[in-house]
């Protein structure tokens, strides 16, 4: 279900044309007081909030997308001039007509937050009477929350990145690095490290960057369902060099910063958000 404005009225962007292709679209438009389209999958809660409010706060022109139709309206209350569009983006209609409403609505788009997934705990829980049938159903559906999303949604928008000077963030994890205790989220977030690579050199010609960003344990999110313990909270803290676990801003600062003009030779990457706990290599 689609909702094209979530408070108040948005007049849709229209954008001038650039006079020359060596002009950074970012700094183009924030010098003619222009706001930049910055799409958030999974912007109703958590890290994907977090950074539409940060992008909001900083003049730009915020469309959350999710399944969640009722936590995506809430959201969108919470931030000025934000719109939304509900629907599973695992799911290539679901992708597609997302896509359709931001370029419909907008035409170009500037950057692209890759928040939405989730390791399944959130998910209803499914009885399997084979345990091939338990872990395939385990894969599918930590690929089609991290990875699906992810592909689906650049691929229905790539042809309308802004160039030069798009952005495309993607959220992977620590995980993806030394695996967790649920094998099949770390495999899927991983995968959009290659995924990652290719794109880059793909849209490295129109100007457009491409980046990953792989926190460790961020609190403050609705990640595992519930609060971490106190006991695991140590003891994650006790892995990082900084001597404490991340909080969401940690996170949205990097995105922040990738999404930038300052990063625009940064492409490529994935750059590690865990305060040590794992090494980059």
């Amino acid at each position: 279900m689609i909702n094209g404005r979530a408070s108040g009225e948005n007049i849709p962007v229209v954008l001038p044309s650039v006079p020359s292709a060596q002009i950074d679209v970012l700094h183009a438009r924030k010098i003619r007081g222009m706001a930049r389209i910055v799409v958030v999958s999974g912007g109703g809660t958590g890290i994907g909030f977090a950074a539409a409010e940060r992008f909001a706060a900083d003049g730009d022109q915020v469309v959350l997308l999710g399944r969640r139709e009722e936590v995506l309206a809430q959201a969108a209350e919470k931030i000025p001039g934000a719109t939304y569009c509900a629907g599973d983006l695992g799911d290539p209609k679901g992708a597609q007509r997302a896509a359709d409403f931001i370029i419909d609505e907008y035409g170009t788009v500037d950057v692209v937050v890759h928040s939405a997934g989730g390791n399944g705990v959130l998910e209803p829980q499914v009885e399997h009477a084979e345990l091939l049938e338990t872990i395939a159903h385990d894969w599918t559906l930590n690929f089609r929350l991290n990875t699906l999303t992810a592909v689906l949604l650049t691929e229905a928008l790539k042809d309308h990145l802004a160039a030069p000077g798009g952005r495309v963030l993607f959220l992977s994890s620590i995980s993806a690095y030394r695996g967790s205790g649920r094998v099949a989220y770390g495999a899927s977030k991983a995968a959009l490290h290659p995924y990652a690579f290719a794109l880059a050199r793909e849209l490295g010609p129109r100007g457009i960057t491409v980046n990953a960003v792989a926190p460790g344990l961020i609190e403050d999110t609705p990640f595992f369902g519930e609060p971490s313990s106190e006991q695991r909270r140590r003891d994650r803290a006790a892995e990082t060099a900084t001597g404490r676990v991340g909080i969401p801003s940690d996170v949205v600062n990097t995105l922040q910063w990738l999404a930038s003009e300052a990063s625009g030779h940064i492409t490529a990457q994935v750059i590690q958000v865990n305060g040590g706990a794992e090494s980059s290599r």
